[in-house]
């Protein structure tokens, strides 16, 4: 039978078709993913996004969803005991929020101040140019410098939304920083924030007084921390930091939600490899209270720590041997105090004249805490205001160790509740200079390795993200989209100019509509 000539295929349809890859292999039929904090339960959302809905993901939580995302209840009503801000350049947290159906909590003013055993070095007023100007007559042009420095990291940072949007991915830290910063953040792993800053001409008493302060609030660290993680501190410093109406850790269970995982709460007791069959498959031993048992998966993600036997798994039958990591996580407490504060130990007799909500700490002998503040619940209706300080409030306390008796007596008047949570938060930044590594085995994969550049809830959600890049790239064999060097030139070239213009909010837009730069072509 006579066939004429093919007839070109409508716009639409090549469309369409762009959209599929057919060389894709079938999808592994089970991943496990241990632990279920923002880094296990964004890999997880992650994965169904990469794989589709014909893998089976199940989640192992041993304590409760969230992880280090958590609270307290007092009086009925909840307050973070974890990770609490969030900066506003976090896109992957506001594409997380976006997506889900959530709602960014309401702000509510506050006033900042920096104590340093005997008197505030710094006391935040009710206008910013004079803010400024304090600043600027004690310190000098240290504020402006450390600025400059925070915006270009960040900047060069972002970066990785782009290269993750185009589906590449990094099989080490490493090579994801190399890619970002060049040498230069490789080198900021290795180098204090002090020494860092001081090569920029900051001085030695604004580094002590102000960015000190910022280390101990948000890692209970001093700036001997390397370089890297303290712009990350210092840039959740900054304006417009927000945080989840209901909770942080909302986040966490609407990720699991929206991939349809299967949360087994339980802990996992060891990881094996089990060479029956065409291809390898990981056994999961599994145990609680009440039962114990196993099973199988083609890709096992680990997204709780490793390090210190946190994670209490044994690793079976891998070859090379998984071992123990150096370097430890650093203990911080966090006190949640209803109760009246104490403002004579700041120099305010009066309680009503007292103007601050949250007061950091500079390194002094004298002080046994890293700050405190006056916290507000994590459901804040349009009527809610800030309790005064003459008030019963509810204070949250970061501290090195359990507050005792005469402490608490030394910061509050009375107090009706305190509750106690001891958390090994972040890493102990000094105790080690090596980053763990992402692929421990063929496919098992390790998410918090990333906490030893910069321990955050973004950089958690970044590392879930480039992981299961990672896991899908390498099924499918797509290995021109792993550790691609000079990716920064490389996109320029592959992508239209229209996409290099536009702005990073709209490319997250269309990623998650699911449309990819490569899936456009030309018709």
């Amino acid at each position: 039978m006579a066939v004429g000539p093919a007839l070109p295929l409508p716009p639409l349809l090549l469309f369409v078709l762009s959209l599929t890859d057919p060389q894709e292999a079938a999808p592994p039929r089970k991943i496990a993913v241990v632990g279920a904090g923002i880094s296990g339960s964004a890999a997880a959302y992650f994965l169904r996004r990469e794989f589709g809905h014909d893998v089976k993901i199940d989640v192992y939580e041993k304590h409760e969803v969230g992880g280090r995302l958590a609270t307290a209840t007092v009086n009925g009503q909840q307050y973070e005991t974890g990770g609490s801000i969030i900066h506003p350049l976090n896109l992957h947290m506001q594409e997380f929020v976006n997506q889900l159906g959530l709602k960014h909590r309401k702000n509510v003013p506050e006033k900042v101040a920096v104590f340093g055993g005997d008197q505030f070095v710094f006391e935040e007023t009710d206008w910013y140019l004079l803010d400024l100007f304090r600043l600027w007559w004690r310190y000098g042009f240290g504020l402006l410098r450390l600025q400059m420095w925070v915006e270009e990291v960040l900047e060069k940072f972002m970066r990785i939304y782009k290269y993750q949007a185009h589906g590449y991915a990094f099989s080490t830290v490493e090579e994801m920083l190399q890619s970002l910063g060049g040498q230069s953040f490789i080198n900021m792993t290795r180098k204090s924030v002090s020494e860092t800053l001081l090569e920029l001409g900051v001085s030695q008493r604004f580094i002590d007084e102000i960015v000190t302060a910022v280390m101990r609030v948000n890692y209970g660290q001093s700036a001997s921390i390397p370089a890297f993680v303290g712009a990350v501190s210092l840039a959740g410093a900054q304006a417009g930091l927000w945080a989840v109406e209901g909770g942080n850790k909302v986040v966490c269970s609407s990720l699991l939600d929206a991939a349809k995982a299967h949360v087994i709460h339980t802990r996992v007791a060891s990881i094996s490899l089990q060479s029956s069959g065409a291809k390898p498959l990981y056994q999961v031993r599994y145990e609680n209270e009440e039962e114990r048992g196993y099973d199988f998966y083609d890709i096992v993600l680990i997204a709780t720590p490793l390090h210190q036997g946190l994670g209490n798994i044994t690793f079976d039958e891998l070859i090379p041997p998984v071992t123990e990591f150096p370097g430890r996580y650093h203990q911080t407490i966090t006190s949640i105090v209803h109760g009246y504060l104490n403002s004579s130990y700041f120099g305010f007799p009066d309680p009503k004249l007292f103007p601050f909500a949250s007061i950091f700490t500079t390194d002094s002998p004298k002080l046994f805490m890293y700050s405190i503040a006056n916290i507000c619940p994590v459901n804040i209706t349009n009527h809610y205001r800030r309790k005064q300080p003459q008030e019963a409030a509810v204070w949250k306390v970061f501290s090195p160790n359990p507050l005792t008796k005469e402490q608490l007596k030394t910061l509050f008047r009375s107090y009706y509740s305190v509750q106690v949570t001891e958390w090994l938060a972040y890493p102990q930044y000094h105790s080690t200079k090596e980053i763990p590594g992402i692929i421990l085995h063929d496919s098992l994969y390790y998410l918090n390795g990333i906490e030893w550049m910069a321990s955050a809830m973004e950089t958690s959600s970044i590392a879930a993200k480039n992981v299961a890049l990672l896991v899908y790239n390498r099924w499918n064999q797509h290995l021109d989209k792993i550790n691609q060097k000079d990716l920064v030139h490389k996109i320029k070239t592959e992508l239209p100019q229209w996409w290099n213009q536009m702005p990073v909010h709209e490319i997250r837009f269309l990623h998650r509509a699911g449309i990819k730069p490569e899936n456009f072509i030309q018709v």
